[in-house]
């Protein structure tokens, strides 16, 4: 192949282009119509009560720890398999992050591991859990639900690999990733290689009124213009006006802007036919590695995988890695675990405190997965695959 083949790639069509255009040529850039209209699509394409749109995952993430009340003396225990930023926003309100390891069939947090970290202290000990739904596959969120009320802690559901992500709890019941029906808050990115692709942006998933409302202020310097909300007047202040607002708390500015909010709303549309492309790639990607030395990730039954990433597992992966940028196929790793980066390190983590996530590292690779990718590309990839690994 002549043009590079990535490990993912947004997909842009003249609807999208002409959804912001529609905003660039209007009255409002930011905080306008389109960023109140993408939410209440996407809380309904989630089927969560409620929806905020920030600037990116990472804020998101970070809004939701501040919500949840994180601070000094507050410990939260998180995959070392995720983006950086799932423990990063524990640390951005000077919590601690406890790290457990995987659970190797899924690469997802194991939730038995977790249990026996809670169980090996007291009560209070503490204060919450983030599970992410890691390359798109879905956590067992009733499960984790029950431990977390077994034991009084709140839950954060990194969803930012998963919309449109499903799983069939022990009861029968099914559950959609980050509809906010099991976790206090879920999260979700828009950055080019998600589902959704956005530039930048997230968006936050909310049951609560409550907790909605603080979002919405948090986004905005943790400022309230709703009457309401409004502290008594002092002494000597002078009569306030339809102009007059209040900081309330240290919030920060997260917000996302109505050019970004437009083209979020734009791909929503296609959302499902993109998912449903996603997973015929996986698909294609499963029967061709059955029965080779590629080693893959196939859920179960009762989960409907989002399929964000596309991994797989070789004994040689540096080899693979090098095999196949030469052929231009730039496949990529998801991830380096968080515990062995020098900034965890100080935190007091070590390399061999988690050895299936360790283990794990080693030998993952991300393969092509996006909704574009033709049949020809793929079959490429899979084709370097299989010569470089052995059928």
């Amino acid at each position: 192949m002549n043009n590079p083949i990535p490990y993912g790639r947004q997909h842009i069509t003249e609807e999208d282009i002409a959804a912001v255009a529609h905003v660039l040529r209007g009255p409002m850039l930011t905080q306008g119509p389109s960023i109140g209209a993408f939410e209440k699509a996407f809380a309904e394409y989630i089927g969560a009560p409620y929806a905020v749109a920030v600037s990116n995952g990472t804020a998101a993430l970070h809004l939701c720890a501040m919500a949840l009340g994180v601070g000094p003396g507050t410990r939260v225990i998180t995959t070392s398999i995720t983006f950086s930023a799932s423990a990063n926003c524990i640390r951005y309100c000077g919590g601690e992050v406890v790290f457990a390891d995987i659970d190797p069939d899924t690469v997802l947090l194991d939730i038995n591991a977790v249990r026996k970290l809670i169980e090996a202290h007291p009560r209070g000990y503490f204060s919450g859990i983030i599970p992410v739904d890691f390359a798109g596959y879905p956590v067992d969120m009733a499960a984790f639900r029950a431990l977390a009320d077994e034991h009084g802690l709140w839950l954060l559901e990194d969803s930012c690999h998963s919309p449109g992500g499903s799983f069939v709890d022990a009861n029968g019941g099914s559950h959609r990733c980050g509809d906010s029906s099991l976790a206090d808050l879920a999260i979700f990115s828009f950055h080019p290689v998600k589902h959704i692709a956005c530039g930048e942006g997230g968006m936050i998933t909310a049951g609560t009124e409550a907790l909605y409302n603080h979002l919405m202020r948090l986004r905005t310097h943790g400022i309230t213009n709703k009457p309401g909300d409004f502290t008594p007047p002092y002494d000597g202040e002078p009569e306030r006006g339809g102009w007059y607002m209040q900081l309330r708390e240290l919030g920060y500015n997260y917000r996302l802007t109505d050019m970004q909010a437009a083209l979020g709303l734009s791909q929503l549309q296609r959302a499902d036919a993109m998912l449903a492309r996603r997973r015929e790639i996986a698909a294609r990607y499963d029967n061709a590695f059955a029965g080779t030395a590629v080693a893959t990730i196939r859920p179960t039954q009762n989960v409907g995988h989002a399929y964000h990433l596309y991994v797989i597992q070789t004994d040689n992966r540096k080899g693979l890695y090098d095999h196949l940028r030469a052929k231009n196929i730039f496949a990529q790793v998801h991830y380096i675990p968080v515990h062995t980066m020098p900034y965890y390190q100080q935190q007091g983590n070590r390399p061999g405190d988690f050895p299936l996530a360790e283990c794990y590292y080693s030998r993952c690779l991300s393969l092509p997965m996006y909704p574009t990718l033709t049949d020809d590309e793929q079959q490429y990839v899979i084709d370097a695959v299989l010569a470089f690994v052995g059928r």
